[in-house]
């Protein structure tokens, strides 16, 4: 279905390395900007491999200043986010 009508009807198709550690799940920063307004932890069911929504996958939702994640957000926000759109050669885009 991904691929149905090529490009031009939109089908897509991501070539990408299979990371092992997904069963710890993967956490959304959701960004406004350069404010973060939440954050998502999705976590495969039991013995899974995929944390999208529709294969039970638990998503457990964050307040950006979580404590769990206070490193995280510090180093993203200090490090990572100043140089990010400049990075991806998106300089003029909002």
């Amino acid at each position: 279905k991904y691929l149905e009508g090529g490009k031009v009807a939109g089908g897509q198709l991501v070539d990408q390395r299979f990371c092992p550690r997904i069963v710890e799940g993967e956490l959304r920063m959701n960004m406004i900007g350069d404010t973060c307004t939440g954050i998502i932890h999705k976590k495969p069911k039991a013995g899974g491999i995929s944390a999208v929504g529709g294969t039970g996958s638990i998503y457990t939702y964050y307040a950006p200043d979580a404590p769990e994640f206070e490193n995280l957000m510090a180093d993203f926000s200090g490090k990572n986010l100043p140089t990010l759109m400049a990075n991806l050669d998106l300089h003029n885009e909002p």
